[in-house]
């Protein structure tokens, strides 16, 4: 059993979907494309301060805990404003998020623009997820799912053994090469570095502008 399926059984999906006025196999097709990015930008965070204050666990409650999937499957509209916080937390930047949406558009087919709006929900229902599943298992209880989550520290899981292969990862390489400028060829580089050498009397029509 995956992830989606875990979050669909909390009602969490089918929330989302009427939220959005999607039908529920398009919100399952989005939030199975967000999901990577978003545990891989989970991960991170714990990776970047792994014995501080409880890894995964001191995250998830900091976020909001267990009350976050609450909220999504309420029967009020969600308030996204602490999947936002979420987001600022795991993505650092607007700019990160709309790759994010961007990408999991081109693999699920659901515009970009509502799975920008799904983004903030998802991210409270799978760290309220997460929190609650830790929250049982630090009580004694089964974790729904088995060995697909393990409870807080089984999220390496996802990623495959070690946690390696960051989905977010690729993301933010992607963006770096967009903003990279292109490089001069070389004959374009000698023939300004020749130019700036040459004394101005002696200037070449090849080097005037």
């Amino acid at each position: 059993m995956d992830l989606t399926e875990l979050l669909s059984r909390t009602g969490g999906l089918q929330s989302i979907a009427r939220e959005l006025g999607l039908d529920e196999s398009q919100a399952a097709s989005g939030a199975e494309a967000l999901l990577p990015a978003i545990l891989g930008g989970l991960q991170k965070q714990t990776r970047a301060q792994p014995t501080a204050g409880g890894g995964l666990g001191e995250l998830l409650g900091r976020l909001g805990g267990g009350s976050l999937l609450d909220d999504v499957v309420s029967s009020q509209p969600t308030d996204p404003s602490r999947g936002n916080d979420i987001l600022g937390r795991i993505f650092g930047s607007k700019d990160v998020s709309r790759s994010v949406a961007q990408n999991a558009s081109s693999q699920s087919g659901v515009d970009p623009s509502l799975l920008r709006r799904m983004l903030p929900m998802l991210a409270m229902l799978v760290a309220g997820y997460l929190s609650k599943q830790g929250t049982a298992g630090a009580a004694g209880a089964p974790h729904e799912g088995g060995g697909i989550l393990g409870g807080l520290g089984g999220l390496a899981s996802v990623f495959g053994a070690g946690g390696n292969g960051n989905p977010l990862d690729e993301i933010l390489r992607s963006m770096r090469k967009q903003r990279s400028p292109p490089a001069s060829r070389p004959a374009e580089r000698t023939r300004a570095g020749a130019c700036r050498r040459a004394p101005a009397r002696s200037s070449s029509a090849g080097c005037r502008a």
